[in-house]
């Protein structure tokens, strides 16, 4: 791209309001224009409009990149919206660049961007149908003003008032923006997707209006309504009711999380534009003529993510779990807005390394998730310090002065997983660099050599056997960083060999990690540390590792115990080594802890606690209690793996050449998985008919297919099975 453009900033200071920028030209030839592009990017986040119409279908423009290395910009064909006499106004807010994140600690980091300006940089270039070419780009002749935004923040919302008008003659002034950071757009476009009526309003216990979406969404409220000019709609948001029916906001911590309209007169319909919220409730404070005005069918919640091609399906005989799969899927909509972030609601929103890499195989089964993977770890790559080190958050805003262990290893685990599911060899050849630097890092920081100890670790996250006042779990986090140094340099090996390069140094650090661990670790006190070791094979025995395992899930009443770093693979674990029945017994139990527990709570997305709402009603600490969190969803990879048995095999990346072994359990009646690979659909559907497993196998490509413990390899079309209940 050859800018012709200059970088513009307000001359005068808006305060807390969004500038609009604007360019009026004529275009007298219009009907001799052969194709009109405009190519934006912004220090915040920008929404453009030509002629009164906008441009394009981006939601959240520029979108999230680690700025200091990485700002896209984006082209759109205007051609269309262009006429004879031409308007074009940009409004830029502050968006993840300039807004104070995150809100739980200071980010000296972030700082320096939230005080640069609400810098524009915009070039339309028109090419006539003669050969002709014509460039309007920011320069000194455009203006600016303050826009009827005014105010806008990423934690704190938007304020809007439709009575202000701007008076678009304000200067700009040129400065020396960003220029050898410029990229063109890589990831997923942010667009809105789902729209979802207000399902019903009540009245609270406390005397609040309260509309309920009955869904929880990252996103925007779109609202229709009549009104006076002045009036004032206000809005607030929520997760959840309290045990007593009230509105509950204090999980959202310091985020205000504001929706304040000031009305236009007649009848009006108005949307958010520079920011988003998490919710499933709205109350209502002020609505014009009285909140006793306030229908429903006011109200639209308007769902926004990365736009992923939907690829993989579940459904099953069983009510809950099918609302468990829609709750996965859920959190991984609201949580994949440009980065895979911990939560949408709280003052956090952040791109967290762990919560990333024990979702990604699900992530990549739920949607076509490569390019958005591509672009963030991208991100990741330019984030990692010359020493190899891979900060908690990607963006890195925390910049924490060591890593840490399972959250680190995303980008060694992230980029495998995304090559198994896409045989996409050009993204691991962009990554492998980061992944071996990632290696060297633990290598070169660790106190104990083959060992990672001597690092300080987030350790088995949110863990139930946790001692009293620790959100780490009981297992031992040096056990926990080694396991993860053996798997990180086992997947660079294995990255390496795929790349055809020479990685005989991993290869010798491996064995001498395993000879290291076994000698360290020759026993374990944990459902973690008993899955991690069975499922990295760091055990010398892992099947007796497993065999403890089932012991202990069933010693403490048939329930899980683990916490981030052990529960994506603790189902794994039991079937793998011949306990498919517990592992079908901690997916359908209901009681808490457990996947189902928070369904039977009427969650609609996955939780960052397994007890968000207790027994009782009550919240768990309102400091950390996200109830769109979806690490756990991870399990969904079993479903469609063990379960319905559907697996790519390494040496054909990509479900190239695909393994289908579904395991079924007779207290379901039946499952279906559905996958839409880079090579067709795959499908594993088995259900009970007459005494009998019936199975219905869908593949492409030559698939190996294991009935009971028989192998069959079938060609490409439509097979069925049976078996034995």
């Amino acid at each position: 791209m050859e800018w012709n453009a200059k970088w513009i900033q307000p001359a005068l200071d808006t305060g807390d309001a969004a500038p609009v920028y604007l360019k009026s030209f004529p275009l007298p030839e219009r009907e001799k224009i052969a194709k009109a592009r405009l190519f934006l990017t912004a220090l915040g986040v920008y929404e453009a409009e030509l002629n009164g119409k906008r441009v394009g279908n981006y939601v959240l423009a520029p979108g999230w990149t680690s700025y200091y290395k990485r700002l896209q910009y984006q082209e759109y064909d205007v051609t269309k919206l262009l006429e004879t006499e031409n308007r074009l106004t940009i409004l830029v807010g502050k968006g993840w660049y300039r807004s104070h994140m995150p809100g739980f600690q200071s980010s000296p980091y972030q700082e320096k961007l939230s005080e640069r300006p609400a810098g524009l940089l915009a070039q339309l270039e028109i090419a006539y149908q003669d050969g002709r070419r014509e460039v309007f780009a920011t320069d000194e002749t455009w203006t600016v003003s303050e826009s009827e935004v005014r105010f806008s923040e990423i934690y704190d919302g938007e304020i809007y008032d439709a009575t202000y008008q701007p008076a678009m003659d304000n200067p700009v002034q040129c400065f020396d923006g960003p220029w050898d950071t410029l990229i063109s757009q890589q990831g997923e476009e942010i667009r809105e997707q789902e729209r979802i009526t207000g399902a019903r309003c009540f009245t609270t216990p406390n005397g609040e209006t309260v509309i309920d979406f009955g869904q929880e969404v990252t996103g925007y409220v779109e609202t229709v309504l009549e009104a006076a000019a002045g009036e004032i709609l206000d809005l607030s948001f929520a997760e959840v009711l309290d045990k007593e029916g009230n509105f509950y906001t204090e999980n959202y911590r310091s985020a205000k999380a504001q929706y304040r309209y000031t009305c236009r007169e007649g009848r009006q319909t108005y949307k958010p534009k520079l920011t988003f919220w998490g919710f499933r409730y709205i109350r209502v404070n002020s609505f014009p003529g009285g909140t006793e005005n306030a229908a429903p069918e006011c109200f639209t919640a308007i769902a926004v993510h990365s736009d992923m091609k939907r690829t993989g399906r579940l459904s099953c005989s069983n009510t809950n779990l099918n609302r468990l799969f829609d709750n996965i899927v859920w959190g991984q909509k609201g949580n994949f807005l440009d980065v895979p972030t911990d939560c949408p609601q709280r003052d956090e929103r952040l791109g967290w390394t762990g919560d990333a890499q024990v979702f990604v195989r699900t992530a990549c089964l739920n949607y076509d998730a490569e390019k958005f993977f591509a672009k963030w770890l991208a991100d990741m790559s330019a984030d990692q310090h010359e020493d190899g080190y891979v900060g908690h958050v990607i963006p890195d805003l925390l910049q924490a002065p060591k890593a840490s262990a399972a959250w680190g290893d995303a980008a060694a685990i992230c980029p495998w997983e995304v090559y198994l599911a896409y045989g996409n060899k050009a993204l691991l050849e962009n990554q492998f660099t980061c992944m071996h630097k990632w290696v060297d890092y633990i290598t070169a920081s660790t106190d104990t050599p083959d060992l990672w100890t001597g690092g300080t670790h987030y350790g088995d996250w949110l863990g139930l056997d946790a001692p009293s006042g620790s959100y780490k779990g009981s297992s031992d986090e040096t056990f926990i960083a080694s396991a993860f140094y053996a798997r990180s340099t086992e997947l660079v090996i294995k990255a390496g060999k795929a790349l055809g390069k020479d990685v005989t140094a991993y290869e010798a650090l491996y064995r001498r990690i395993v000879i290291a661990f076994r000698r360290t670790w020759p026993e374990y006190k944990t459902q973690t540390e008993c899955v991690l070791a069975a499922h990295f094979r760091l055990a010398p025995d892992c099947q007796a590792a497993a065999n403890q395992l089932a012991e202990m899930v069933k010693a403490c009443g048939t329930k899980l115990q683990t916490g981030f770093v052990g529960t994506p693979y603790l189902l794994h674990v039991l079937s793998d080594y011949g306990y498919a029945e517990l592992a079908y017994s901690l997916l359908l139990r209901e009681a808490y802890p457990s996947w189902l527990y928070p369904v039977t709570k009427g969650a609609t997305t996955i939780w960052e606690h397994w007890d968000g709402i207790m027994e009782d009603g009550g919240f768990w600490s309102a400091d950390m209690n996200s109830y769109n969190h979806y690490a756990y969803g991870a399990v969904a990879d079993w479903v469609y793996g063990v379960a319905a048995g559907i697996k790519p095999l390494e040496e054909a990346p990509g479900y190239a050449k695909v393994r289908i072994a579904p395991v079924p359990d007779p207290r379901l009646d039946w499952l279906k998985a559905s996958l839409h690979t880079r090579h067709g659909m795959v499908r594993s559907h088995w259900k009970k008919l007459d005494g009998m497993w019936r199975y219905e196998i869908t593949t492409p490509v030559e698939t190996e297919v294991v009935i009971a413990g028989e192998t069959h390899m079938v060609s490409a079309g439509t097979w069925y099975f049976y078996s034995k209940i």
